[in-house]
């Protein structure tokens, strides 16, 4: 099913029914407007156990989540007027309320500096893209287990305390100038 889009209906909905694929007995939340990413997902997620419903505006997603209680939601970084981060954060702020469920979410990348945003995001599971069928089924089937998927992060460092290459630690005090900060890239720039 797909939700939002180009047209100038402003739920078109189609059904999805991929016949390939390992993850079996799932509905998919996969919120992207990229063509491309729903072939990937699809591909290589889909089987006769799995369906799917795509939404293409980020702003719908919390929505559809309440409505369909799927089982995980992949979340592109960049959907329509409001990114994968945004979507994130809205899922995890109606959970607070008490008007969702927990979602098991797994955010596409666009690139590596995406890391320091994803580590803050709430998501269970990041990948970076360019994706590829092997990399994806792993990270679903961790996130689906109950546990994480945080590539880009080395394994023996909790996601929370790793930002780029600089390792946060409790209590620890920064031997940079107070007038200075650490970009995502590991650059020091002017704090002021």
């Amino acid at each position: 099913m797909v939700v939002g889009g180009d047209s100038d209906e402003p739920d078109r909905t189609d059904t999805v029914t991929p016949t390939t694929g390992s993850v079996a007995a799932v509905h998919i939340l996969l919120a992207t407007d990229a063509d491309w990413i729903v072939d990937e997902v699809t591909a290589a997620l889909g089987g006769p156990e799995t369906s799917f419903t795509v939404c293409r505006e980020g702003r719908q997603v919390a929505r559809l989540f309440g409505d369909r209680s799927p089982d995980l939601v992949i979340v592109d970084m960049q959907i329509g007027s409001m990114g994968g981060m945004a979507v994130v954060k809205s899922l995890r702020l109606d959970e607070s309320a008490g008007e969702l469920e927990h979602a098991r979410v797994v955010m596409l990348l666009d690139r590596v500096a995406d890391l320091y945003l994803a580590q803050r995001s709430d998501a269970e599971g990041w990948l970076v893209k360019p994706l590829d069928a092997l990399r994806l089924r792993r990270a679903v089937d961790a996130v689906m287990a109950g546990g994480t998927f945080t590539e880009g992060v080395p394994i023996d460092q909790p996601a929370s305390e790793q930002v780029g290459d600089v390792e946060i630690a409790e209590g620890a005090e920064s031997e940079e100038p107070a007038d200075s900060a650490d970009t995502p890239e590991g650059d020091s720039v002017p704090a002021g």
